[in-house]
This record gives C-alpha cells, sequence and structure tokens, in this order.
C-alpha cells in the first residue's frame, strides 16, 4: 500500500544543500562498507533528519534493489500513522521529498503516543525487536541461506529527543545497533545539539563507525519552533486521515478530523466477538468494570498474538474500537 498525503496548499520545494548530496553519497558508495551500510540519522528537532533521510533513500536505491527503513520516530514517522515504529522495505525512489506516503511496513509496533518518554522501556523494546528483525532477515546469514537472499542496508530514523531521558535513549539504541554510519545533523543553536564525536562509545573504543556530521537546511531552526510545532500537528492529522480514507471511495471529501470521524461512524463495520480479542492498555491500568467505557470512540492498534509466549505481537494496523474491526 501506497499512499500520498496532501494538504490544500502547493507543497514548496526543499532546498537539499550540497553538502547533504555528498554525504548522501559517501555512505550509499562507501566502498569499505561490506556488508551493506547501516545508516543512524540523529540530530534535534526541526533539524531535517526525514528529510535527509528520504534523500539517502533514494541514492541508496540507485545502488541496491531495495532499503530497508527502521522508523523509529513515533511523533512523526515517514510511512506509518503516528504512534508506530516499523520497519519497511523501500524498492521505488520518492520523486518529491517535501510530500510524505504512507506504505505497508514488513513489520511494526504500536507505541500509542508521539513522544518516547511515555515509557522508554517499550520504546526501546519495540526498536531494538525490529532491529533485530531486520538482523535475522536481511543482514545475518550463513552459507546454507545465502542463495536467493539479499543483504539490504538500512536507514534508521530517529526521534528529536536528544537531552535528557531522550538522550539516553538515543545512546542505548546506537550501541545496540553499532550502525556502520552515524550522521548527525547540527541546527544554528549549539546548546541543542549532540555531543561532537562518537559520544556513545566509553573512551578507548572507537569501532568501525564513520561519523559525518552536517549543517540543517534550516539554520533559523529556533526562530521557525513554533511554525514547526503547528505543522507537526497538521501533519499527524494528515497521516490519520490519509490512513483510515484508504477504506473510502476517492471522492468522498474528507479534509478534517471531524469530516473523517463523522465518515467512520457511518462506515459499516467489521465485527467479531469481543470474545475473540484481547485488549491491553499500553500505559494505564483501567478497571475490568471500565474497559469498554475507557476504548468508547477510540483509535486502537491491531495486534497479532504470536505463539511464543515471550514475543512481541506485531501489529497489522489502526482501527476504531466501536467498529471492531480487526484483520
Amino acid at each position: 500500500m501506497d499512499s500520498k498525503l496532501e494538504s490544500g496548499s502547493s507543497t514548496a520545494n526543499i532546498y537539499i544543500p550540497e553538502e547533504w548530496s555528498e554525504a548522501a553519497d559517501s555512505i550509499a558508495y562507501d566502498s569499505v562498507t561490506s556488508p551493506p551500510p547501516i545508516a543512524f540519522i540523529c540530530g534535534a528537532k526541526n533539524s531535517g533528519k526525514t528529510t535527509f533521510s528520504r534523500l539517502l533513500l533514494n541514492i541508496l536505491l540507485q545502488r541496491y534493489q531495495k532499503v530497508a527503513y527502521l522508523d523509529a520516530d513515533v511523533g512523526q514517522p515517514e510511512f506509518t500513522a503516528p504512534g508506530f515504529l516499523s520497519l519497511t522495505v523501500v524498492d521505488k525512489l520518492t520523486a518529491d521529498l517535501a510530500i510524505p506516503c504512507l506504505k505497508t511496513p514488513e513489520r511494526c509496533f504500536f507505541f500509542g503516543d508521539i513522544s518516547s518518554k511515555r515509557d522508554p522501556s517499550a520504546y526501546l523494546k519495540y526498536a531494538f525487536t525490529l532491529y533485530d528483525y531486520y538482523r535475522k532477515e536481511y543482514c545475518t546469514f550463513d552459507e546454507s541461506e545465502l542463495a536467493g537472499r539479499t543483504e539490504l542496508p538500512l536507514v534508521v530514523n530517529t526521534p528529536g529527543w536528544v537531552k535528557g531521558i531522550g538522550y539516553e535513549i538515543l545512546v542505548d539504541m546506537l550501541k545496540y545497533i553499532s550502525p556502520t554510519h552515524v550522521v548527525k545533523i547540527n541546527i544554528s543553536v549549539g546548546s541543542k545539539n549532540l555531543p561532537g564525536g562518537a559520544f556513545w562509545l566509553d573512551g578507548d573504543s572507537d569501532g568501525m563507525v564513520n561519523i559525518i556530521e552536517i549543517k540543517s537546511a534550516c539554520q533559523d531552526s529556533l526562530n521557525r519552533s513554533v511554525l514547526v510545532q503547528k505543522d507537526a500537528r497538521l501533519l499527524r492529522d494528515l497521516r490519520i486521515m490519509a490512513y483510515f480514507r484508504q477504506i473510502f471511495p476517492n471522492d468522498k471529501p474528507i479534509t478534517t478530523i471531524k469530516e473523517l470521524a463523522y465518515a467512520l461512524t457511518s462506515h459499516f463495520p467489521y465485527e467479531v466477538p469481543i470474545s475473540s480479542i484481547k485488549i491491553r492498555h499500553l500505559h494505564c491500568q483501567v478497571p475490568s468494570t471500565e474497559i469498554f467505557y475507557s476504548l468508547n470512540a477510540t483509535i486502537v492498534g491491531l495486534a497479532v498474538s504470536s505463539e511464543e509466549s515471550e514475543s512481541l505481537p506485531w501489529c497489522v494496523g489502526l482501527g476504531r474500537f466501536g467498529l471492531h474491526c480487526l484483520s
């Protein structure tokens, strides 16, 4: 599933600095990297991490047939609705870097919030599990598995929360993933940037990582912060609308969350017995007597239970409780 997200206004062209193109080329065509590169993109809010990640995807696709994309930015995910951590395998170039689009991820988890601060432990568990899946399916093969299987490069997009607990989360992710390349995007306000060098490594352990530091395409990020926050909320609404409007005819007018809500309530639901599903609240405890009340008219993540008791259930999409949508 591919679905473009568009707002009512025209899309402004995105300026790509030459420094960005050179950085992406150096990752995609690094002759030293074998197997394919694992690029970890990080930096402060509004620095352009997602745009650089999409640029890097396009350049990698000029060399590789497919590229894996681990999106850990639950607030502004690239290919899913907000609230997800996902692993998507991309095989097509993005013609316009300014227009986000939805894609069906290969694996994803529903985190249920737009910031990892809600539950850092669960957030890291989801991110690590997605990376483990990538390693198993697209990175680490023994000789008996090599035939017919292709190693894929990986791009990891991260949130812009780089201070306090957000910094600790980023360090844990870097240590676990051990990327071949780390791209740090700096903004003009130095105090908001990550430390220089391999800040996540112990003093005498520099490993085999290539650190690339580039400047944000917009150096007035601080002055734009309020505007960007408004844009972020709008983009989240647009992604949710784009996700759910797939079940409606293309000519049905849905341009606001209110119109989406009305459309969903009038849509004939798919029903299953409540006894056939398990209900789990992600970030709070709800008395059993209040379960139905707490779920009324909410958006829920729909997951498939695993046969392995220790495994986390993969999410298959979103539903609106009351419609009883299950996949």
